[in-house]
């Protein structure tokens, strides 16, 4: 698939052909589409001057998020990768031309499709005569789920002061909006929405392509930072280890059941592409090595994150349920098990809270079972031999631990079926 992602007075060219895509504007045909409208003005609200090549990635991943929608995969050959020919308006397209091995590595490895990513100039860097430099010294990315609580909790404990960052998702921008109110009396919050539209997307939109510009929003705050004018400024990328790499349930979970948003891989070529556009901003994830149980039990402020865990969202199908927690999806399970490993009542309200019943809806659902499979096949086969090729990377240096992290996360969901009696 084509695009050719710019601003609306960007004059094409005859090898720009493709699905045409307005960055920071609206289409001008019925045939074209258009992302991050509304978006510059969101960031001159703020009175944030943000560095060049900051708002060139993020005119990187609204492309790449605008593409991820407009992709077909049931169109390409086996089913599920897709190969795209992207074109991006940027405004140093000398340098990202040069970085066009990386980029497309960085594609390549979180979305698992075929990626070849050219930049043209007629990018944007919108600039504030009067732009504030806030003084708080690092960057938060605040979903609206219980990891990035958890984050929060624990640094503002450390005596940090975050900016914290959301991307609007509809049914929880009220409830990024109540953490970022509470955490540390009030903290500085931008909650940014790409505003993605495509003519024919695919249904349902696998978006495996999400973090990248939760990642690019991040990094856009950081640089408006008055600490980045010295030096360089922690992004907070506040996730459990096992959903991080989030291992293969089973042989048929290789595909979109198996997302990579924050594998540390994925973490790594990001921070790679950031150190090589000389971008001072530095992705953390504290939490890397531990279960969302050991995140629970070990959060600093437990007063404070049991008055306000069960109103955090970790469902992978929300919406779908009215805006509820399924219960039986693996986010929902691996959560579940963490208020079990921590040994605080989960007051969440779950459609399918009896996970021992024995239906379609419960027992027999698809991601229970394959949970339940895993478990099995864990057992049997090791922690090694089960994750297969995972963590197969030479980027990671801390594969033993990452290993026994996941163990570890079997260990709490094992508690959590033997708790419902789930076999």
């Amino acid at each position: 698939m084509k695009l050719t992602c710019a601003p609306v007075d960007y004059k094409s060219t005859e090898e720009d052909d493709g699905l045409r895509v307005i960055l920071y504007g609206c289409p001008e045909k019925e045939n074209q589409g258009s992302v991050g409208s509304g978006l510059k003005e969101c960031i001159q609200r703020a009175k944030l001057g943000p560095a060049a090549r900051a708002w060139d990635l993020l005119s990187i991943a609204l492309s790449v998020t605008a593409a991820d929608v407009a992709g077909h995969r049931r169109a390409s050959p086996d089913g599920w990768t897709r190969q795209f020919e992207l074109v991006i308006a940027t405004e140093d397209p000398a340098f990202w031309n040069e970085q066009r091995k990386l980029v497309n590595s960085v594609l390549e490895f979180l979305t698992t499709d075929t990626w070849n990513v050219r930049f043209t100039d007629g990018g944007v860097h919108p600039t504030l005569s009067k732009a504030v430099r806030p003084k708080d010294d690092c960057v938060l990315l605040l979903s609206g789920g219980l990891d990035s609580l958890v984050g929060g909790i624990d640094l503002i404990a450390s005596q940090r002061r975050p900016y914290s960052v959301s991307q609007v998702v509809v049914g929880e921008a009220e409830n990024q909006r109540q953490f970022a109110q509470s955490l540390g009396g009030g903290l500085l919050h931008l909650q940014i929405n790409h505003n993605v539209r495509v003519p024919d997307p695919e249904s349902p939109p696998t978006q495996r392509a999400r973090s990248l510009i939760f990642l690019a929003y991040g990094v856009l705050v950081a640089t408006s930072l008055e600490r980045y004018q010295s030096e360089d400024v922690a992004l907070y990328v506040c996730e459990n280890g096992f959903i991080s790499v989030n291992p293969p349930l089973t042989g048929a979970r290789l595909g979109s059941l198996s997302t990579r948003t924050t594998h540390p891989n994925f973490l790594v070529l990001v921070q790679k592409l950031l150190d090589t556009a000389l971008l001072k901003v530095r992705i953390v994830n504290p939490y890397r090595s531990m279960t969302k149980g050991e995140m629970l039990s070990e959060c600093r402020d437990q007063v404070f994150l049991r008055e306000r865990a069960s109103q955090s969202i970790s469902c992978g199908r929300y919406r779908r349920f009215g805006h509820n927690h399924c219960g039986r999806c693996v986010p929902c399970l691996v959560r579940r098990a963490a208020f079990l490993k921590w040994g605080v009542s989960d007051h969440t309200n779950y459609i399918y809270q009896n996970l021992g019943v024995d239906d379609e809806h419960h027992a027999r659902s698809d991601d229970v079972r394959a949970v339940a499979m895993a478990l099995q096949e864990a057992c049997s086969l090791g922690i090694q031999e089960w994750i297969g090729t995972a963590l197969s990377t030479a980027t990671l240096t801390d594969v033993p631990s990452l290993e026994a992290m996941i163990g570890r996360g079997l260990n709490e969901l094992a508690a959590l079926f033997c708790a419902y009696g789930v076999q």
